[in-house]
């Protein structure tokens, strides 16, 4: 469950980077969002990979 809360919150994360660029807001907001996405996203893929259980 953990993995596929974490893939939607990086989706989320993803638009809201958009939206943000979009909007022409400050650099550094669009890129802490952006950054955040790609941990959630990592997060999601790592935790979904087999390996020692």
């Amino acid at each position: 469950m953990l993995p596929t809360l974490l893939l939607i919150l990086a989706g989320l994360l993803v638009g809201g980077a958009w939206s943000l660029h979009r909007q022409q807001a400050p650099r550094g907001a669009v890129l802490v969002t952006a950054l955040l996405a790609v941990l959630a996203t990592v997060g999601g893929v790592l935790w979904l990979l087999p390996g020692e259980g």
